[in-house]
C-alpha cells in the first residue's frame, strides 16, 4: 500500500481524492476514469476467480441426492 505523507487528520481519503479531482486538468480526467474502471474490473475478476475456484469443492455437496430432496419444494 502506498504511504500517503500528505494525508490530513481532518479529511478522509475520499475527500482528499475529491479535492484533487477539483484541481486536476480536464485533459487527465479520461485517464482517471479509466483507472477507476480498471480497479473496479480487477476487483470483480478477483471475486469471480474465488467463486470459480470454490465451485469444484462445493459441487461435491450440490450433487448429492439429499440436496436435491432438500431443495425440491423451493
Amino acid at each position: 500500500m502506498i504511504h500517503l505523507d500528505y494525508m490530513s487528520d481532518t479529511m478522509s481519503l475520499k475527500d482528499l481524492i475529491i479535492q484533487e479531482l477539483k484541481i486536476i486538468p480536464d485533459d487527465y480526467l479520461p485517464n482517471v476514469l479509466d483507472f477507476i474502471r480498471f480497479i473496479e474490473a480487477k476487483a470483480l475478476n478477483e471475486g469471480l476467480g474465488t467463486a470459480i475456484a470454490s465451485e469444484d469443492s462445493l459441487k461435491k455437496d450440490w450433487l448429492k441426492p439429499e440436496e436435491d430432496e432438500a431443495w425440491r419444494y423451493l
